[in-house]
Formats: C-alpha cells, sequence, structure tokens
C-alpha cells in the first residue's frame, strides 16, 4: 500500500486536508480521533501523519495532557500496520473515541491555514521514486522510531516538536508525491534522534 492507494478524493495538500478536516468539524461539539480517520480515510498514510504532527505542532491543542502520547500511539500502529501490508488502518476503540473540544480544534486549523497556503506553493511533484513501495515502507519505520522515541523526548526540551515537524514533512510529501521533502523529513528525524539520544545519554 502506498500513497497512490488512497482513494481518489484523498486531499493533495495542506489547504485541501485543512478543508476537509473545517467541514467535518464544523457541526459537532467534540471532535474525536474517529471523526478525523474517517474524514481522511482510512488508507490514507499521508494525511494521517501530517495530521499526527499537527497534534503535537499547533500550540493550541500540543498542550493537551496526553495528546502527544496518543498520537505516538496512533503513528506507531499506523506505520507497523503498514509495514505489515495491510490494506486499511485498524485502530482500536480506546484510541478512537478520545476527543477534543470542536472549538480548540478549529482555532488550531485556523492557526496552522496561513502557513498552509505558503507549504502548498513550495510543494511539487518530484523524485517520485522516493515514494514506491519500498519507499513507503522506509517512511513507516522512520514512523516507527519516532513514535518510540517521543515518550523519552518529553525530558529533552522541543525534540517532540521537532518530531511532529517530521511526521508532518513525511505527511506532507506523501500527500503531494514530493519526494525532496521525503528526503528532508528523514534528515530532521536523524538529526532529532541523535539530538536526543545525545541528551539522554
Amino acid at each position: 500500500m502506498t500513497s497512490n492507494d488512497a482513494p481518489t478524493d484523498s486531499p493533495k495538500n495542506f489547504e485541501a486536508l485543512l478543508d476537509l478536516l473545517e467541514e467535518m468539524s464544523a457541526e459537532r461539539d467534540e471532535v474525536s480521533i474517529d471523526n478525523i480517520v474517517e474524514a481522511v480515510g482510512r488508507r490514507s498514510f499521508g494525511p494521517l501523519l501530517l495530521v499526527a504532527g499537527l497534534l503535537t505542532l499547533a500550540p493550541v491543542i500540543s498542550g493537551i495532557p496526553g495528546l502527544p502520547t496518543l498520537a505516538a500511539a496512533i503513528i506507531l500502529l499506523v506505520s507497523v500496520q503498514l509495514l505489515m501490508a495491510r490494506d486499511h488502518f485498524w485502530l482500536p476503540k480506546l484510541m478512537l473515541n478520545r476527543s477534543i473540544a470542536s472549538d480548540k480544534f478549529t482555532k488550531a486549523l485556523g492557526w496552522m491555514r496561513k502557513p498552509a497556503r505558503g507549504i502548498d506553493y513550495l510543494l511539487k511533484n518530484r523524485l517520485v521514486w522516493m515514494l514506491s513501495h519500498k519507499g513507503v515502507r522506509i517512511v513507516a519505520i522512520f514512523c516507527v522510531l519516532i513514535a518510540l522515541a517521543m515518550p523519552p523526548m518529553e525530558l529533552v526540551p522541543f525534540s517532540a516538536n521537532a518530531a511532529g515537524l517530521a511526521l508532518a514533512l513525511f505527511g506532507l510529501g506523501l500527500m503531494a508525491k514530493d519526494g525532496l521533502l521525503v528526503m528532508v523529513a528523514m534528515l530532521v528525524t536523524l538529526s532529532t534522534l541523535v539530538l536526543v539520544f545525545n541528551q539522554l545519554v
């Protein structure tokens, strides 16, 4: 399964994903993980990565207790299932039922709207060989490493934000078929892991 296996209406850039999530949350008091997963699609690895990354980056929601750990658990489960060649992603109800207030979620989407326009302008269809079946599985391995490292990252200032940035870059790269962005995400991941290792050892 690759990003090409996603549904045809799966968002292809940052703004399209924000539009989709805003529409989904418009008439809800709370937004659950299940709502988000259903909105982006259970076969859409890129959008799920981007959302998980944004959960750790957006200041409005990243400070909610337990949310970064929840994002890490979701990424770990999804990445392992991708490595197992599952044709859709399964998450336990305990995770899917976790929710946040719709107003906080909408505010976070608004915070992302301005940078989204500039980021989408830079996205290009390039180095597509990075997004082959093998390439996407390599991305999944990197995401497993990020997810496993996120709990100790709480002891190293700003490292969790760097991990969230890497996840967001991976997600954007897969969505836009931008292999260069995927390579940048790999460099961010490796740099973050080295930083965390040096700080804790």
